[in-house]
């Protein structure tokens, strides 16, 4: 998962339409790279399924110990009620912390009911939900060795999302008007930016430059590229560490130990 939270850190800088990069050269780090909720929310999962604690209880126990990462407004009003159950989200936010449960499970099936156990804590809404599975299908099938094209063929299949566009196309129009968070408007276009890259660092780079809410696309194509080439490049691995606090690191290195050895 530390490949989503890289995605997330260097996509930060760019999210939104007045900040948003068309182009695959910018700097992967600066001044103004930092986590977000996308990590945050993460290392969320991340911790549940160290612990086998309810996702609900930890989504809203890490809220609390990062109040102002940059949550959307429906996500902080359930996080701050002790009994609030989903509220019908279609939002990508299903979809941007869904990646260690693509690394955690041994097989399509576990992993398809975990992701979509995860996402209606919250994201209860169908396509909240698919979002999910999509993502966390995208990247158990790539750490499993399917070819890109086997994981194209399985997402068209399985969610009926439509990855034919080629990337420099949907770079053309994409989030010109508005910024899409939605699941359906942005799920999508991460996959595709991960099929169309020749290593982890062009999937985040391919990610960025189409616009629109950088870091969480980052963060779900940055998740399925770890998994597919084999890990982070050290020292975007490095970089990433460093920009995080020692809980929310501990966490990741404890996942990493558990899961990905």
């Amino acid at each position: 998962m530390i490949g989503a939270i890289a995605g997330d850190i260097i996509g930060s800088p760019y999210e939104g339409r007045s900040r948003n990069i068309r182009t695959t050269s910018f700097p992967l780090f600066g001044p103004s790279s930092r986590f977000t909720d996308d990590s945050v929310l993460t290392v969320a999962i991340a911790d549940a399924l160290i612990h086998r604690t309810p996702f609900a209880r930890k989504l809203k126990e890490y809220f609390e110990y990062y109040p102002h990462a940059g949550y959307g407004g429906a996500f902080s009003k359930w996080a701050r009620r002790p009994h609030a159950g989903p509220y019908g989200s279609w939002g990508n936010g299903s979809a941007m912390r869904v990646s260690p449960i693509g690394f955690a499970f041994d097989s399509i099936e576990e992993v398809l009911e975990v992701a979509a156990e995860s996402a209606a804590v919250t994201h209860d809404h169908p396509e909240g939900v698919k979002g999910a599975q999509a993502v966390a299908a995208a990247i158990f099938l790539a750490r499993r060795g399917s070819g890109a094209g086997e994981i194209r063929d399985f997402i068209e299949d399985a969610f009926g999302y439509d990855l034919s566009e080629p990337l420099e196309s949907i770079r053309s129009w994409y989030a010109r008007e508005f910024t899409d968070i939605s699941c359906q408007g942005s799920v999508p276009q991460a996959i595709i930016a991960f099929l169309e890259s020749r290593d982890f660092e062009d999937a985040i780079r391919k990610a960025v430059s189409i616009g629109g809410d950088s870091d969480t696309i980052a963060c779900m194509a940055g998740g399925m590229a770890q998994a597919f080439y084999g890990g982070v490049p050290g020292d975007i691995e490095d970089e990433t560490l460093a920009r995080l606090d020692e809980r929310l690191s501990m966490v990741v290195l404890e996942f990493q130990e558990k899961y990905l050895k």
